[in-house]
């Protein structure tokens, strides 16, 4: 259990609760259109307030009588989220009557044993509350007039939140869990990977493409390792993404990417490798991120299709060969649990060195036995090579003449994994230039 505070944001769909807490933060964190239902799974945010420190939770839109088995899983996130909050804000429309949802939360919030405040959202100015007083009458308290949208009220609304959140408990400063993203295409199986390794449903799962829209971040101990793990928006072609909130579904997916010490690139096996799974993991390369390719719903294929997609796997990723490939079902759960001992040894390979005296001379003996190839007329000289980092492996070639192309990079990056251990791992190389000696 975390010691900081725990504050949700409820309420029925469309009333405003992703901006409040896009105002909250400061920051556009959580996706907001004029749509009802566009959040759907709890999302957690750190936050703070006059140097009180809180767990922000945005939740989807609660409602009495949903419509499908993803807005029945909304509202069951919704109520899970008010089961483990320590001050519940609801978020309710100012410029409308209270409706049968409306209703429906505040029955669960009064027996709810934690405080409520009623933030009565959509009040752009003094004039439009003179209808305020229609929310005594819920029971929760004195309701406090905001404008999420242009801020206004939100300090006075946030003031009353910190005077009756608990005391923060003391604990040992921990380090930063390190960050894992699930990526992969839309309706693949992100969120039930997601759920297997909580043993618990977090995330919403649905057989509908799309249904994850906002990145879920969430701590899971997987073997004796504490992982920070991103379930991301499914990543899906420009012409595929037909709405504003799968247009900032998709940027915040790449961002995780950005910042994701390692990726699960999770495959449909019934589909095989896509061009579009080579395109996410290039992306993650490029990134720097470790990757671990993960074939789900494996259980599903006869041996014909398996053998296909076996023959198809060293052709479709022959350009991150180097990345672990799991054969997992995340529904079943099989074989999921070698996927510890795989992200171990990712990131331990993430940290490899290899001295600056070994390494020049393991790169004159390539030169000497394969020189680069002449380009423009001119034959390029590596002079000197130095690791500059790890996370990912990084190398400085310092060179003169001519420039070294790509495909003798990669046949550096090739000499490389086979003496040093970099599983998992892209090798990046940035080349600099020497001034030739007149």
């Amino acid at each position: 259990m975390s010691s900081v505070p725990v504050v949700a944001v409820v309420g029925r769909p469309n009333v405003g609760k992703s901006t409040l807490v896009n105002r909250i933060l400061g920051r556009r964190s959580a996706v907001v259109e004029e749509l009802s239902g566009v959040t759907r799974d709890r999302r957690e945010f750190d936050a703070d307030w006059v140097g009180r420190e809180f767990i922000l939770v945005d939740t989807g839109g609660w409602e009495v009588s949903p419509d499908g088995d993803i807005s029945v899983a909304i509202k069951e996130q919704a109520e899970g989220a008010v089961s483990g909050a320590d001050v519940v804000i609801l978020v309710v429309d100012g410029t409308t009557d209270i409706t049968d949802d409306d209703a429906g939360v505040i029955s669960i919030l009064r027996s709810a044993e934690v405080p409520v405040i009623v933030a009565a959202n959509k009040l752009d100015t003094s004039e439009s509350e003179w209808n305020l007083d229609r929310f005594w009458k819920l029971g929760l308290g004195e309701p406090r007039p905001v404008s999420a949208y242009h801020g206004r009220g939100v300090g006075d609304l946030l003031d009353e939140v910190v005077s009756v959140l608990p005391e923060t408990l003391e604990e040992p400063i921990s380090p930063e869990a390190r960050r894992v993203a699930i990526v992969g295409r839309p309706n693949v199986g992100k969120s039930t990977l997601l759920n297997r390794l909580l043993g618990e449903q977090r995330v919403i799962v649905s057989d509908k493409p799309g249904t994850t829209r906002d990145p879920i971040d969430v701590d899971v101990e997987i073997g004796d390792e504490t992982y920070r793990l991103v379930d991301t928006a499914g990543i899906r072609r420009k012409r595929q993404i037909a709405e504003d909130a799968d247009f900032y579904a998709v940027l915040r997916a790449k961002e995780a990417l950005e910042t994701a010490d390692v990726a699960l690139l999770v495959i449909d096996s019934k589909d095989g490798v896509t061009h579009q799974d080579q395109r996410i993991a290039s992306e993650a390369v490029e990134a720097g991120a470790g990757l671990i390719i993960l074939m789900n719903k494996w259980d599903a294929l006869d041996e014909y299709q398996r053998e296909l997609t076996e023959r198809s796997l060293p052709d479709r990723f022959g350009f991150v060969s180097w990345a672990p490939a799991l054969r997992v079902s995340a529904l079943t759960g099989a074989r999921i649990g070698r996927l510890a001992s795989a992200m171990e040894a990712v990131f331990e390979a993430r940290e490899t060195r290899v001295s600056t005296g070994q390494l020049n001379r393991s790169v004159r003996a390539w030169t000497a036995a394969h020189p680069p190839p002449v380009r423009k007329g001119r034959r390029p000289r590596i002079h000197y090579v130095v690791q500059a980092g790890v996370s990912p492996p990084t190398f400085v070639v310092f060179i003169s003449g001519g420039d070294l192309g790509p495909d003798y990079l990669r046949f550096l990056e090739n000499r490389l994994r086979e003496i040093h251990d970099f599983t998992g791992n892209p090798i990046h190389f940035v080349t600099r230039r020497r001034a030739d000696r007149r």
